[in-house]
């Protein structure tokens, strides 16, 4: 029975993410162009959050766990599991005050409104599987980039997202050379759960009632053995996701 519902609810919800998406890119433009990044991040951030509100149509529920008061005057690297697309609105909502950037595939730069330009013009990386050498060498301009100006880089290391809600085995490389290229940044571990429900059955329908988690988990200083430090992260994160 809950899988006839979400047929409806999920087509109605795509709309309205679609809607949105379209109605945000002009503004994000002219935000841009007239008042620059500051311009820009305001709309983005008002973006992701109309679609959290968009999900609500099928059922998406959100909670933020953060016990720790997380500085914005210094760039913070933000390690996470990856379950669905629906882990990005939220960690850019919560964690707007810390202006977070994301790696992601190159796909995603060009075609898809709003998203493709704030990936292009707002200092997140776009990087080609295909391509190692452009990928590292994205990772490490992210790196200096927040760096340079206190920002904020997402990235989830197991490389592409579970499909079960089960954390894969992180990627190493790129985590260690944004740590080695943002050597002052605090890193946040993030435990994300339950975001893999709303593709339970596949891409469509979505599956309905998720209660998405995003638990913080206490901050780390690059001490400078980044093998044994991103072994601590992982086994932080992986122990803080339930199935």
């Amino acid at each position: 029975m809950q899988k006839i519902l979400a047929y409806p609810l999920s087509a109605l919800y795509l709309v309205c993410f679609g809607l949105t998406l379209l109605f945000f890119h002009p503004i994000q433009w002219l935000a841009n162009n007239l008042f620059g990044y500051p311009g820009l991040k305001r709309v983005v951030s008002v973006l992701n959050f109309s679609l959290m509100k968009c999900s609500h149509i099928i059922g998406t529920r959100y909670s933020f766990n953060n016990p720790y008061s997380l500085p914005t005057e210094r760039p913070l690297i933000l390690v996470a599991n990856h379950q669905s697309m629906l882990d990005i609105p939220p960690l850019i909502w919560y964690l707007r005050k810390n202006h977070p950037k994301f790696v992601s595939k190159i796909e995603l730069g060009k075609g898809i409104p709003s998203v493709s330009y704030n990936l292009v013009h707002g200092g997140s990386v776009l990087i080609d599987r295909k391509d190692s050498k452009q990928a590292l060498s994205q990772i490490i301009k992210l790196g200096k980039y927040i760096e340079t100006h206190q920002r904020s880089a997402v990235i989830f290391p197991e490389g592409t997202r579970s499909r079960t809600g089960h954390p894969k085995p992180f990627q190493t490389t790129g985590l260690k050379l944004l740590m080695k290229n943002a050597p002052s940044a605090l890193i946040v571990p993030i435990s994300i759960n339950n975001s893999w429900k709303t593709l339970r059955y596949g891409k469509f329908p979505n599956g309905l009632g998720s209660h998405i988690t995003l638990d913080v988990h206490q901050p780390l200083e690059n001490t400078g053995n980044l093998d044994e430090l991103i072994v601590q992260i992982e086994r932080v994160i992986t122990t803080g996701v339930h199935i």
